[in-house]
């Protein structure tokens, strides 16, 4: 499993921003498709006890939405939680 996973939709345009803002920084991460694996919905609801997506997670960390994770990059704390990803 990655470090970075993000539970989402193809539809959501949070979730294409989300995959977008790791994508320009080449950093790896997991993209669990609810949509086309409701299976996982149960599981994201679990993890992050949130209904909307993304829901992102760092290692163990859940970060929250696309909205959640850009806040913490603005505060400069995102780079402490991607200190240590692979990259691509």
């Amino acid at each position: 499993m990655s470090q970075i996973v993000i539970y989402s939709t193809g539809a959501c345009p949070f979730c294409i921003r989300a995959r977008m803002f790791f994508e320009r920084r080449n950093l790896e991460f997991e993209d669990i498709r609810i949509d086309l694996q409701p299976n996982f919905r149960m599981e994201m609801e679990q993890r992050s006890r949130r209904t909307s997506v993304p829901q992102i997670f760092i290692g163990d960390v859940h970060v929250g939405g696309y909205d959640d994770m850009v806040e913490l990059d603005m505060d400069g704390k995102l780079d402490d939680l991607l200190n240590g990803v692979t990259n691509k």
